[in-house]
């Protein structure tokens, strides 16, 4: 369910109208709804009550600290990958103690950084992160609270580009030869072993590959605890898809998704961790761009779009399909097929092809659908464009929480140094 609503033929947020909007911030820019965050958040956590449980928002999926802030004050944590969104979800006014740090290349001065903070637990993917974090806790004269990731070797049947739980991905330790590696951290002096992590990929819409991957993880805890470790706290990951297509069938309900864990997992005595992103902000957000010119080949129909692939880079990256929609509804009448393309030098910055739209003109606004996740935190300043502003709607109010540089200071990021003529 999201907020994003026609209301006497234009499209609204909330009870915000996009054209006032964009009159005000220019275009293109991505819009947030905070009734969409906060009804995606709470639904998910609330499919777990009665479990010990802590929801850790995957701050990859969308960074903005008011977004952060939103989530929050709903009670969330953060699953940070970098030393960057530690220092976001922290100036968010998330605590410490529900940020869990994951990711392959960890280095020495996030782990410092995070072991200062005191987060909840690193999720180790390799055995010389695993060294390297000993020798920083001990230099610290700390410890590293820690839950190997370990890769099930299971086949989440989403996009090769994002399964991450397969032998062939570069994520996590092979699950049969995770008791060994336990055994090898116990040994270390700068490392308190907490739990075991899995996270097999994202955009799933089948709950069965989940479900074997948590029935391994449940073995292992069972194995672990039989070579005499404490282990108080699985991580599940994140993953849950969201549709995309108006015609893709309903992704799994989290109550359903509760219900897996609960047979697989429940009965562990365990600490459960997740981390949502796409399934938070993917369908809480949109981008709105302008078309600039309409152009007639005699064979196609091209709508160049203000909105380009360094804003919105999953179409070009992925082949991901987005929902384009009118911000005036359209009549019905003279519908064509069109491609919606973006302004920049490549092929490749095309949103989508042969898409059925009613007649447009220069000026009129269009809305990217389900752009919430993996939109604004990959955009880039490719073609020197400004790197897309971001606008957070509650109600019939807005605020830019990421505002359009300019030029100038695009510029001041660079130097001629003094033997260049």
């Amino acid at each position: 369910m999201h907020h994003f609503n026609y209301v006497g033929g234009v499209l609204h947020v909330e009870d915000m109208p996009v054209p006032e909007m964009a009159e005000q911030v220019g275009t293109p820019f991505y819009c947030y709804s905070t009734a969409t965050l906060t009804r995606h958040f709470t639904v998910f956590s609330g499919a777990f009550d009665g479990m010990d449980t802590v929801v850790c928002y995957s701050v990859k999926a969308n960074s903005n600290i008011a977004v952060l802030r939103t989530l929050a004050s709903l009670g969330s944590g953060a699953d940070i990958v970098s030393g960057g969104e530690l220092a976001r979800a922290m100036k968010a006014g998330i605590p410490a103690s529900k940020i869990v740090f994951s990711g392959v290349g960890k280095t020495e001065d996030e782990m410092r950084a995070a072991l200062a903070a005191g987060v909840l637990q690193f999720n180790v993917e390799s055995e010389p992160e695993l060294e390297l974090l000993n020798q920083v806790a001990v230099d610290m004269v700390l410890e590293a609270p820690v839950a190997l990731r370990i890769n099930p070797d299971v086949d989440a049947k989403t996009h090769e580009k994002i399964a991450t739980g397969k032998s062939e991905n570069k994520f996590g330790l092979p699950w049969t030869q995770a008791r060994d590696i336990y055994a090898r951290a116990a040994a270390l002096p700068g490392i308190r072993i907490e739990g075991v992590d899995v996270h097999i990929g994202s955009q799933l819409t089948d709950l069965q590959p989940l479900e074997d991957a948590f029935v391994r993880v449940a073995e292992l805890v069972s194995l672990l605890r039989e070579d005499g470790h404490n282990i108080t706290r699985v991580d599940l990951g994140g993953g849950l898809g969201i549709p995309y297509h108006p015609e893709d069938p309903e992704p799994p309900h989290p109550d359903a998704y509760a219900d897996v864990v609960r047979r697989t997992v429940g009965d562990l005595g365990c600490q459960i961790v997740f981390e949502p992103g796409r399934m938070i902000a993917g369908n809480a957000g949109i981008m709105v761009t302008r078309v600039v010119y309409v152009k007639e080949t005699g064979e196609r129909t091209f709508a160049i779009l203000d909105g380009a692939m360094n804003d919105l880079a999953r179409p070009s990256l992925y082949g991901s399909y987005h929902h384009i929609q009118p911000v005036k509804e359209d009549a019905g009448d003279d519908m064509q097929l069109v491609d919606f393309v973006g302004p920049v030098c490549e092929t490749g910055d095309t949103f989508a092809t042969s898409r059925e739209s009613g007649p447009l003109q220069a000026g009129d606004l269009v809305a990217i659908m389900s752009a919430g996740a993996y939109g604004a935190v990959m955009a880039s300043s490719y073609n020197t464009r400004p790197l897309t502003p971001e606008v957070l709607v509650k109600d019939d109010q807005f605020a830019v929480v990421r505002r359009r540089p300019d030029y100038e200071e695009i510029l001041a990021q660079e130097s001629i140094p003094n033997w260049v003529d």
